[in-house]
């Protein structure tokens, strides 16, 4: 017999106990966060989704990853508080460049007050408005190409944020998108959830594209049962 926190998550914000206390045991361990973190993580309850930004190891990798790959100008689109916006800007240094894109100008003015707590702000352009826009604005402008771009936005436009990704990156550039696991969702073919079908069609879309070597990972933890999928353009 199982405990209600032994139980597997029903929704992507519900973690069994087990797994918020491995969470929180190599975080305490290994991504210990400081101020300006913390308060970026805290103001999310002030953006229009709450508790969306990535955990605190989530945030770490997304930052390795940056390291390890050498980029020096990454995209994201979703910024909300602007949590994960940190992790890349700390990620790129002080030469680098970080682009983020966020629909609403109220999360906006959250995420610029925690980039200018966390002293990054010179590094990173807030873009308010639709991400589709706002990405096509940067492709006609001839923007530079990035060198690690972040999809973590509304998951039924997955398929164009890729494409945007595509037109304003060069080989060797990693793309990652964020939410692809939806719980288990993405395997139920029938489904007619718009952000489990925009999951289903990135992936295809990815499998299909002749520059990109992919792989997905899922993740358990203090935000349930969830996932990413990492790409890179050859």
């Amino acid at each position: 017999m199982t405990s209600n926190d032994d139980r597997v998550p029903e929704n992507r914000y519900e973690s069994p106990r087990a797994w918020r206390d491995v969470d929180d045991y190599f975080s305490r361990a290994l991504v210990p966060e400081d101020d300006a973190l913390v308060a970026a993580r805290e103001s999310g309850a002030r953006t229009t989704m709450p508790n969306a930004e990535v955990a605190a190891n989530q945030g770490a990798l997304l930052g390795l990853i940056t390291r390890i790959s050498g980029a020096r100008r990454v995209l994201e689109f979703g910024t909300l508080a602007g949590y994960s916006t940190i992790w890349f800007a700390r990620a790129v240094g002080p030469e680098g460049r970080v682009v983020t894109l966020e629909l609403e100008e109220d999360n906006a003015r959250v995420a610029r007050e925690n980039l200018d707590r966390a002293g990054v702000s010179s590094q990173v352009s807030v873009v308010v408005g639709p991400a589709a826009d706002s990405a096509a604005t940067l492709i006609a402008q001839g923007e530079p190409p990035f060198d690690l771009v972040f999809i973590d936005a509304d998951k039924p436009s997955n398929p164009i944020y890729l494409d945007a990704a595509l037109r304003l990156t060069g080989t060797g550039a990693v793309i990652i998108i964020d939410n692809v696991v939806r719980n288990g969702a993405v395997t139920a073919t029938d489904s007619d959830d718009p952000r489990v079908r925009g999951v289903q069609a990135v992936t295809q879309a990815i499998a299909a594209h002749p520059e990109l070597d992919a792989t997905a990972l899922q993740t358990v933890g203090v935000k349930g049962w969830d996932g990413l999928i990492v790409a890179r353009r050859r």
